[in-house]
Protein backbone atom coordinates (compact mmCIF):
# COMPACT_ATOMS: atom_id res chain seq x y z
CA UNK A 1 0.00 0.00 0.00
CA UNK A 2 2.99 2.60 1.14
CA UNK A 3 4.64 2.08 -2.36
CA UNK A 4 1.41 2.52 -4.41
CA UNK A 5 0.88 5.81 -2.52
CA UNK A 6 4.74 7.14 -3.26
CA UNK A 7 4.03 6.56 -6.99
CA UNK A 8 1.03 8.42 -7.11
CA UNK A 9 2.57 11.17 -4.82
CA UNK A 10 5.73 11.38 -7.22
CA UNK A 11 2.85 11.31 -9.99
CA UNK A 12 0.90 14.02 -8.88
CA UNK A 13 4.39 16.13 -8.34
CA UNK A 14 4.68 15.26 -12.56
CA UNK A 15 1.25 16.14 -13.13
CA UNK A 16 1.13 19.35 -11.18
CA UNK A 17 4.15 20.43 -13.75
CA UNK A 18 2.78 19.06 -16.85
CA UNK A 19 -0.68 21.12 -16.37
CA UNK A 20 0.77 23.98 -15.63
CA UNK A 21 3.23 23.90 -18.45
CA UNK A 22 0.84 22.79 -20.91
CA UNK A 23 -1.78 25.59 -20.12
CA UNK A 24 -4.71 22.87 -19.45
CA UNK A 25 -4.68 24.20 -16.05
CA UNK A 26 -7.55 21.84 -14.06
CA UNK A 27 -5.94 21.73 -10.86
CA UNK A 28 -2.83 24.10 -11.07
CA UNK A 29 -0.46 24.00 -8.74
CA UNK A 30 -2.36 25.55 -6.13
CA UNK A 31 -1.60 24.23 -2.73
CA UNK A 32 -5.52 23.82 -1.80
CA UNK A 33 -6.26 21.68 -5.08
CA UNK A 34 -3.26 19.41 -4.86
CA UNK A 35 -3.84 19.08 -1.16
CA UNK A 36 -6.81 17.83 -1.76
CA UNK A 37 -5.18 15.30 -4.08
CA UNK A 38 -2.67 13.99 -2.10
CA UNK A 39 -5.03 13.93 0.84
CA UNK A 40 -7.05 11.25 -1.06
CA UNK A 41 -4.01 9.63 -1.86
CA UNK A 42 -2.32 9.46 1.54
CA UNK A 43 -6.12 8.32 2.79
CA UNK A 44 -6.23 11.60 4.92
CA UNK A 45 -8.16 13.94 3.20
CA UNK A 46 -8.90 16.14 6.59
CA UNK A 47 -5.08 16.75 6.52
CA UNK A 48 -4.53 17.71 3.08
CA UNK A 49 -7.21 20.22 3.20
CA UNK A 50 -5.90 21.32 6.70
CA UNK A 51 -2.22 21.97 5.38
CA UNK A 52 -3.46 22.94 1.93
CA UNK A 53 -5.38 25.16 3.14
CA UNK A 54 -2.92 26.76 5.40
CA UNK A 55 -0.43 27.27 2.34
CA UNK A 56 -2.57 28.17 0.40
CA UNK A 57 -3.17 31.35 2.54
CA UNK A 58 0.49 31.42 2.68
CA UNK A 59 1.17 31.54 -0.74
CA UNK A 60 -1.93 34.51 -1.57
CA UNK A 61 -0.14 36.98 -3.10
CA UNK A 62 2.84 35.21 -4.49
CA UNK A 63 3.05 34.59 -7.89
CA UNK A 64 6.03 34.01 -10.57
CA UNK A 65 5.52 37.22 -12.96
CA UNK A 66 7.50 37.80 -15.44
CA UNK A 67 9.52 34.53 -15.14
CA UNK A 68 10.78 35.52 -11.31
CA UNK A 69 11.23 32.85 -9.48
CA UNK A 70 9.05 32.09 -6.36
CA UNK A 71 9.23 29.01 -4.05
CA UNK A 72 6.64 26.23 -4.92
CA UNK A 73 3.88 26.25 -2.53
CA UNK A 74 2.76 23.30 -4.33
CA UNK A 75 5.81 21.07 -3.79
CA UNK A 76 5.57 22.09 0.42
CA UNK A 77 2.03 20.98 0.03
CA UNK A 78 2.76 17.50 -1.08
CA UNK A 79 5.54 16.64 1.11
CA UNK A 80 3.85 18.82 4.21
CA UNK A 81 0.93 16.05 3.72
CA UNK A 82 2.93 12.97 3.02
CA UNK A 83 5.34 13.40 6.01
CA UNK A 84 2.21 14.07 8.05
CA UNK A 85 0.56 11.11 7.39
CA UNK A 86 2.91 8.59 7.32
CA UNK A 87 4.88 10.02 9.89
CA UNK A 88 1.95 10.78 12.02
CA UNK A 89 3.39 14.43 12.89
CA UNK A 90 1.20 16.95 13.85
CA UNK A 91 0.46 20.10 10.81
CA UNK A 92 3.00 22.43 12.03
CA UNK A 93 5.56 20.50 12.35
CA UNK A 94 5.46 18.96 8.79
CA UNK A 95 4.49 22.47 7.26
CA UNK A 96 7.94 23.23 9.32
CA UNK A 97 9.61 20.81 7.09
CA UNK A 98 7.90 21.06 3.69
CA UNK A 99 8.55 24.84 3.08
CA UNK A 100 12.44 23.86 2.85
CA UNK A 101 11.35 21.55 0.19
CA UNK A 102 9.27 24.19 -1.64
CA UNK A 103 11.95 27.06 -0.95
CA UNK A 104 14.83 24.29 -2.33
CA UNK A 105 12.85 24.99 -5.46
CA UNK A 106 13.58 28.10 -6.00
CA UNK A 107 17.05 27.10 -6.70
CA UNK A 108 16.30 24.46 -8.88
CA UNK A 109 14.19 26.75 -10.60
CA UNK A 110 16.66 29.19 -11.82
CA UNK A 111 18.68 26.46 -13.47
CA UNK A 112 15.97 24.67 -14.96
CA UNK A 113 15.16 27.89 -16.82
CA UNK A 114 19.13 28.44 -18.12
CA UNK A 115 18.31 25.32 -19.54
CA UNK A 116 14.68 26.15 -20.93
CA UNK A 117 16.24 29.13 -22.55
CA UNK A 118 18.59 26.15 -25.03
CA UNK A 119 15.67 25.06 -25.86
CA UNK A 120 13.27 28.29 -26.78
CA UNK A 121 16.43 29.28 -28.88
CA UNK A 122 16.56 25.47 -30.44
CA UNK A 123 12.65 25.81 -30.93
CA UNK A 124 12.93 29.63 -32.46
CA UNK A 125 15.38 28.20 -35.09
CA UNK A 126 13.54 25.24 -36.03
CA UNK A 127 10.26 28.01 -36.53
CA UNK A 128 12.33 30.07 -39.06
CA UNK A 129 13.35 26.55 -40.62
CA UNK A 130 9.09 25.86 -40.43
CA UNK A 131 9.81 22.44 -38.90
CA UNK A 132 6.75 22.93 -36.59
CA UNK A 133 6.43 19.46 -35.66
CA UNK A 134 9.60 19.29 -34.69
CA UNK A 135 9.06 22.58 -33.04
CA UNK A 136 6.06 21.34 -31.18
CA UNK A 137 8.48 18.23 -29.61
CA UNK A 138 10.97 21.06 -28.09
CA UNK A 139 7.71 22.64 -26.54
CA UNK A 140 7.10 19.25 -24.85
CA UNK A 141 10.71 18.51 -23.86
CA UNK A 142 10.68 21.91 -22.36
CA UNK A 143 7.68 20.92 -20.56
CA UNK A 144 9.52 17.81 -19.19
CA UNK A 145 12.79 19.38 -17.99
CA UNK A 146 10.23 21.57 -16.22
CA UNK A 147 8.72 18.90 -14.36
CA UNK A 148 12.04 18.06 -12.79
CA UNK A 149 12.01 21.07 -10.16
CA UNK A 150 8.73 18.89 -8.93
CA UNK A 151 9.42 15.61 -9.11
CA UNK A 152 13.23 15.89 -7.79
CA UNK A 153 12.66 17.03 -4.62
CA UNK A 154 9.33 15.02 -3.66
CA UNK A 155 11.23 11.89 -4.93
CA UNK A 156 14.06 12.65 -2.24
CA UNK A 157 11.70 13.31 0.31
CA UNK A 158 9.30 10.17 -0.59
CA UNK A 159 12.62 8.00 -0.65
CA UNK A 160 15.00 9.18 1.81
CA UNK A 161 12.46 11.03 4.39
CA UNK A 162 12.98 14.33 5.94
CA UNK A 163 16.69 13.69 6.64
CA UNK A 164 17.41 14.25 2.85
CA UNK A 165 16.25 17.83 3.20
CA UNK A 166 19.30 18.64 6.25
CA UNK A 167 21.64 17.05 3.74
CA UNK A 168 20.96 18.60 0.59
CA UNK A 169 21.12 21.77 2.59
CA UNK A 170 24.26 21.33 4.20
CA UNK A 171 25.82 20.18 1.22
CA UNK A 172 25.30 22.56 -1.33
CA UNK A 173 27.95 25.73 -1.16
CA UNK A 174 27.20 28.76 0.29
CA UNK A 175 28.48 30.68 -2.82
CA UNK A 176 26.48 28.39 -5.46
CA UNK A 177 23.06 28.95 -3.16
CA UNK A 178 23.70 32.93 -2.76
CA UNK A 179 24.50 33.22 -6.37
CA UNK A 180 21.32 31.73 -7.54
CA UNK A 181 19.59 33.74 -4.87
CA UNK A 182 20.88 36.78 -6.73
CA UNK A 183 19.71 35.72 -9.96
CA UNK A 184 16.86 34.76 -8.45
CA UNK A 185 16.32 38.10 -7.06
CA UNK A 186 16.67 39.91 -10.13
CA UNK A 187 14.57 38.11 -12.44
CA UNK A 188 11.48 40.12 -10.77
CA UNK A 189 12.83 43.03 -11.65
CA UNK A 190 13.48 41.91 -15.52
CA UNK A 191 10.05 40.64 -15.48
CA UNK A 192 8.39 43.81 -14.18
CA UNK A 193 10.19 45.23 -16.62
CA UNK A 194 9.17 43.34 -19.60
CA UNK A 195 5.37 43.69 -18.40
CA UNK A 196 5.91 47.25 -18.74
CA UNK A 197 7.25 46.87 -21.46
CA UNK A 198 4.59 45.54 -23.73
CA UNK A 199 1.73 47.10 -21.19
CA UNK A 200 0.30 50.27 -22.27
CA UNK A 201 2.01 52.06 -19.56
CA UNK A 202 1.54 55.92 -21.33
CA UNK A 203 -2.00 55.29 -21.48
CA UNK A 204 -2.82 54.30 -17.75
CA UNK A 205 0.19 56.28 -16.28
CA UNK A 206 -1.43 57.83 -13.55
CA UNK A 207 -2.98 54.19 -12.14
CA UNK A 208 0.68 53.03 -12.56
CA UNK A 209 1.56 56.19 -10.25
CA UNK A 210 -1.05 55.27 -7.89
CA UNK A 211 -0.29 51.67 -7.21
CA UNK A 212 3.84 52.77 -6.64
CA UNK A 213 2.45 55.76 -3.91
CA UNK A 214 0.24 53.08 -2.08
CA UNK A 215 2.68 50.38 -2.50
CA UNK A 216 5.56 52.34 -1.33
CA UNK A 217 4.44 54.80 0.99
CA UNK A 218 0.87 53.72 2.49
CA UNK A 219 2.38 50.29 2.92
CA UNK A 220 -0.73 48.75 2.05
CA UNK A 221 -0.84 44.59 1.70
CA UNK A 222 -0.79 42.97 -1.50
CA UNK A 223 -4.76 42.35 -1.05
CA UNK A 224 -5.65 45.89 -0.52
CA UNK A 225 -3.68 46.83 -4.28
CA UNK A 226 -5.21 44.06 -6.12
CA UNK A 227 -8.69 45.21 -5.11
CA UNK A 228 -7.86 48.80 -6.20
CA UNK A 229 -6.71 47.66 -9.48
CA UNK A 230 -10.09 45.04 -10.01
CA UNK A 231 -11.64 48.39 -9.38
CA UNK A 232 -9.64 51.35 -11.33
CA UNK A 233 -10.32 47.92 -14.28
CA UNK A 234 -13.93 47.88 -13.42
CA UNK A 235 -14.16 51.70 -13.98
CA UNK A 236 -11.88 51.61 -17.29
CA UNK A 237 -14.37 48.86 -18.56
CA UNK A 238 -17.63 50.38 -17.83
CA UNK A 239 -16.32 53.67 -19.58
CA UNK A 240 -15.31 51.69 -22.30
CA UNK A 241 -18.77 49.71 -22.63
CA UNK A 242 -20.55 53.32 -22.21
CA UNK A 243 -18.39 54.88 -25.15
CA UNK A 244 -19.30 51.58 -27.60
CA UNK A 245 -22.65 51.81 -26.64
CA UNK A 246 -22.55 56.09 -27.33
CA UNK A 247 -20.68 54.62 -31.10
CA UNK A 248 -23.32 52.55 -31.88
CA UNK A 249 -26.47 54.91 -31.09
CA UNK A 250 -24.44 57.37 -33.11
CA UNK A 251 -23.65 55.21 -36.08
CA UNK A 252 -27.40 53.90 -36.18
CA UNK A 253 -28.54 57.74 -35.92
CA UNK A 254 -26.46 58.36 -39.08
CA UNK A 255 -27.65 55.23 -40.98
CA UNK A 256 -31.56 55.71 -39.90
CA UNK A 257 -30.78 59.39 -42.06
CA UNK A 258 -30.68 57.65 -45.09
CA UNK A 259 -28.73 59.01 -48.57
CA UNK A 260 -28.85 59.98 -51.58
CA UNK A 261 -29.72 56.33 -52.74
CA UNK A 262 -32.40 55.93 -50.99
CA UNK A 263 -35.57 56.86 -53.22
Amino acid sequence: MNFIQDILVILIAAYMAWDNGTGNQITGNWPVTIGLLVGLVMGDVTTGLVIGGTLQLMSLGVAGIGGSSVPEYGVATIVSIFLAVRTGADTGTAIAVGLPVGMLTLQLDVVLKMINNVYAHWSLKLLQNKQFNKMDGVFYLTVVTWMMKYVIPVTLVVLFGTPIVDLVLQVIPVWFTNGLQIAGGMLPVVGIGLLLRYMPVKKYMSFLIIGYVVSAYLNVPVLGIALLGAAAAYIIYSNNVQKSEELFVETEGNASEGDDFDE
